[in-house]
């Protein structure tokens, strides 16, 4: 797990200033690998490393240098992740096309491959990454990001040549040393209010985007990037029949998932875990602990009733029998980090769960150098709430089109916060209307109010449309999941889980979501995802003697923070002044955001996702717009050897 930087020069005459530039930018990365730090250069590509040693520690040091015997230097590879099938993977390189290695480590892996399997060696490697492989014979780069977005990487292109970086503050820094600036992008903004999020590929930056998930591309010095999807995920129901077919695709689940958690464990560091009270991290901590009985699992809470999931998390541990650790935290630490957090982040979240992750990373990292944990469940296996929502909404698709239209005014005409309301807005819409991600935070009515750049253009469609459109025959929970896997997964769940536990120079690999795990998850047929009763039933059946009795049907709760309550009270006038010391006149009303602020002090309405969306986004604002806001980053110290 690391930090990478890379630059395809436009032209050779830049790579000397280009070496001074990345080495200078590293620094902004550095918590992603304060093992070791490197640049490697050649007349026309400029590579920059942070490592945080994981594997083969001692050996595999990046940039990295590989080829076959007749040229033995050809391929400079810069990767940030891990393939845990590596061994496999050399061992199949040597046995059949006679592939060479000098370390012991999973990045030779990958560059042999690409030399004898060629852009198919992508499809070979089950894990997370993002790398970048300069073929000095060719001269061309080849790179990929993992199948889900796990591990970031953003790219800027310009008349210095195509920029790449696992972080945008990095690549700000290393762009404006090149001449380059860039302003704040309005489309990314208003979906960011929508979502909760900026979708990939958009980031805040105008002139800075992602690779996204599940793609690979080329590009030589002075060209253009090229892009290729090798990954398109289809969830494909295959039908079972009978008590036999049943029990066969649970035992299929449970194996796949064992097998994945096996593979996740390797490392020649110690490996620890996250352990909420829900069913997924409970399951991933029960199959660790059979690699390692000494495990040590890590959970968060808060002191307010009913937003913590801390004694089911140590139920659970005693259940498994592993060792447990806990941190509480204050309103008055989310509020002195918070600024801190949003540096991290990049570009803004407005996830609350971050906060509390950000703590339990920093706390895990006194422990471990690795951490697994269960993201990917509810997008693979059908465990979201919302996902039984077709079954609510059955009615509704009987009801004839002028009726439900009809259905969608009269909701409009009912007052906020009036119980149904939004269940009958939601019954008279089709689901590519009324279906974007788990979190849905303004409307637009909402964002007029409060967005001085709103355009009627921008929607939340934009962002769906594409993943829909792929989607045509499936089932609506399947269409709904595969939303999800495009967009709040790769947007939300994983961003926050990289830069969280990134920023304490902390690992974070997540089993479920492996391309074996999901070939098994993909084939479950409806009535095995979501019954009246439950979400992932197919899941908890498969799990049943892996996970205590006590969590097996338990709705999973997260992270919960308690922001509802602490904007109205502990935090209410820290919010209040960052809205009245934001620059933001020009894109948001602060008026309307003082008002949301108050409406929600006095009780009139719940506006807290809301409030933490601006709040958020303004922080981001004041760090990297207008540089008013300096967090102070520590420098990474890690006195326990690991």
């Amino acid at each position: 797990m690391c930090g990478l930087l890379g630059l395809v020069c436009a032209s050779e005459n830049d790579a000397a200033r280009a070496r001074y530039a990345v080495g200078g930018a590293l620094r902004c990365q550095r918590h992603r690998g304060p093992d070791e730090s490197d640049t490697w250069a050649d007349a026309e590509v400029v590579y920059g490393f942070n490592r945080l040693a994981i594997i083969d520690v001692d050996h595999s040091h990046q940039p990295l240098t590989w080829g076959p015997e007749d040229n033995p230097t050809r391929y400079t590879i810069n990767f940030n992740g891990e393939i845990y099938n590596y061994p496999e993977l050399r061992r199949e390189l040597a046995d059949e096309h006679g592939a060479t290695f000098t370390t012991e480590g999973d990045t030779e892996a990958i560059v042999a491959a690409y030399h004898h399997l060629g852009p198919a060696a992508v499809g070979r490697l089950r894990g997370m990454f993002a790398f970048l492989i300069w073929d000095s014979e060719r001269k061309v780069v080849f790179g990929a990001r993992d199948p889900f977005g796990i591990k970031p990487l953003f790219y800027a292109s310009g008349p210095y040549g195509v920029a790449f970086a696992s972080e945008k503050k990095s690549l700000l820094e290393l762009l404006g040393t090149l001449g380059a600036t860039d302003e704040v992008d309005d489309t990314a903004l208003q979906h960011y209010l929508a979502l909760q999020y900026v979708p990939e590929p958009e980031t805040l930056h105008e002139g800075v985007r992602r690779i996204e998930s599940g793609t690979s591309f080329t590009v030589a010095p002075g060209g253009e990037l090229r892009t290729e999807r090798y990954f398109s995920p289809e969830f494909r129901a295959t039908p079972v029949s009978g008590p036999s077919g049943v029990a066969a695709l649970h035992e299929r689940i449970a194996e796949v998932m064992r097998d994945s958690v096996a593979k996740h464990m390797r490392a020649d560091v110690t490996v620890g875990a996250f352990l909420s009270g829900g069913i997924d991290s409970t399951a991933i901590a029960a199959l660790a602990k059979e690699h390692n009985p000494n495990l040590v699992t890590f959970t968060t809470g808060f002191e307010r009733e009913g937003y913590s999931e801390v004694d089911v998390a140590a139920e659970s541990a005693a259940a498994i029998g592993v060792e447990h650790v806990v941190r509480t935290v204050s309103a008055q630490e989310m509020m002195d980090t918070l600024p801190l957090i949003v540096w991290y982040l990049d570009d803004p979240v407005a996830d609350p769960a971050l906060v509390p992750l950000w703590f339990i990373a920093r706390e895990a990292r006194k422990r471990v150098k690795v951490v697994l944990s269960g993201e990917g469940s509810d997008e693979l296996f059908g465990g979201y709430t919302i996902y039984r929502e077709p079954l609510s909404l059955a009615p509704f698709e009987k009801v004839p089109g002028a009726v439900r239209r009809l259905l969608g005014k009269v909701s409009s005409a009912i007052p906020e916060g009036t119980r149904g309301k939004d269940l009958l807005r939601r019954g008279s819409l089709p689901l590519e209307q009324r279906y974007y991600g788990n979190a849905r935070i303004f409307r637009d009515d909402q964002l007029r109010r409060v967005l001085r750049t709103f355009s009627p253009e921008v929607g939340h469609r934009d962002v769906t449309a594409p993943w829909y459109a792929l989607s045509e025959g499936w089932d609506p929970v399947a269409r709904m999941q595969h939303v999800d896997l495009f967009t709040w997964l790769r947007g939300d769940i994983l961003v926050k889980a990289d830069k969280m536990t990134m920023a304490n120079s902390l690992e974070l690999r997540v089993p479920f979501l492996d391309p074996e795990v999901f070939r098994v998850a993909s084939t479950i047929p409806l009535d095995q995802k979501i019954t009246p009763e439950t979400t992932k039933f197919a899941l908890r059946r498969a799990l049943d003697g892996i996970v205590p009795s006590h969590v097996l049907n338990r709705r999973k709760l997260g992270f919960p923070v308690p922001i509802r309550h602490w904007l109205a009270t502990d935090m209410y006038g820290w919010a209040r002044g960052i809205i009245n010391d934001s620059a933001t006149e020009d894109l948001l009303d602060k008026n309307a955001v003082l008002g949301l602020l108050e409406e929600h002090r006095a009780g009139t309405l719940d506006h807290s996702r809301r409030l933490w969306a601006l709040l958020v986004f303004m922080l981001w604002y004041g760090i990297f717009v207008e540089g008013r806001i300096k967090p102070e980053v520590p420098e990474p110290h890690y006195p326990v050897k690991l």
